[in-house]
């Protein structure tokens, strides 16, 4: 299948890249959070890592298996910054006390079990467990990410909600992303998991819609096992106000070299299904929803 390109140009704030159909013909928003690759040369020159290993924490490329959701009629917003810069995908000022120079203001959140985990706004680690930096950060650092890459993003994010909703009176939320093999399902991984929060992110219909169109395409798919969605999913996530957003986690064996963060031969198959996928929840019929 031929990949239509989109009919508009991009909107390319620094922050994230927004691609709009000329005119949006379906009740769909798809986002990319974690697809950024624009890493400022100053923290690459001071962080403990490399650049293979920092990219590690990317869902790499998923901004370009989406990319006919405009000519499909859908916009497509995608992160410019990548996540072990500023995690959009996380609340505003998800912190870790430990990695700061100066304590914290009181209302930062700093006992979450991401910052726990060494993975909130600001990252500690990579998602293979290594420590990012080298030294301590200044609170003025993280609060510049978060005003020059998180609030943007989710101005954006928050603005193609609104827009969907007053045009077709309802909004669908794709939150793409991408995951690691997973060894506890070594011997059954799935191929694309669903995370709608348990059945509270979104009307069970998007669920289920989502899911026979990715069965269809062959790939064996999960719901919230073991990704149930993450801040987007669940902050966007409003079907009493009629937002409906869910939360799409593909393999990413199926189409990339994890280790050299390299696309290889199943890529452009992958891409072309992705393209389908989302013909397919363009086509749906989601009167009920309204």
């Amino acid at each position: 299948m031929d990949i239509p390109a989109p009919h508009a140009p991009a909107l390319d704030h620094g922050a994230f890249r927004l691609l709009r159909p000329e005119r949006q013909t379906a009740p769909l928003v798809f986002a990319s959070p974690h697809s950024g690759r624009n890493y400022p040369q100053p923290f690459l020159a001071s962080a403990r890592l490399d650049p293979v290993a920092l990219r590690r924490s990317e869902d790499a490329f998923v901004d370009e298996l989406f990319a006919a959701a405009p000519a499909l009629g859908a916009p497509l917003l995608a992160a410019e910054f990548p996540r072990a810069w500023c995690d959009a995908n996380r609340e505003p000022w998800e912190l870790d006390p430990g990695m700061f120079e100066q304590p914290l203001p009181p209302w930062v959140n700093s006992t979450s079990p991401r910052v726990g985990a060494g993975l909130g706004t600001i990252a500690r680690i990579v998602a293979t467990g290594e420590s990012i930096y080298r030294r301590r950060l200044s609170f003025a650092e993280a609060e510049q990410r978060v005003r020059d890459c998180w609030e943007p993003y989710h101005a954006a994010l928050a603005g193609l909600i609104a827009e969907t909703r007053a045009s077709f009176g309802f909004c669908i939320l794709v939150d793409c992303h991408s995951m690691p093999a997973h060894p506890a399902q070594s011997s059954d991984p799935p191929d694309m998991v669903l995370g709608d929060a348990h059945g509270t992110a979104c009307s069970p219909r998007v669920s289920r819609v989502a899911e026979a169109a990715l069965q269809r395409l062959g790939y064996r798919v999960r719901r919230n096992d073991p990704y149930a969605g993450g801040y987007i999913t669940r902050h966007y996530g409003r079907p009493r106000e009629r937002v409906h957003a869910i939360q799409l986690e593909i393999a990413r064996p199926l189409y990339m070299d994890e280790a050299r963060i390299e696309r290889h031969g199943g890529f452009a198959r992958l891409r072309a299904d992705i393209a389908r996928f989302v013909g397919e929840m363009a086509a749906a019929e989601w009167g009920l929803l309204r």
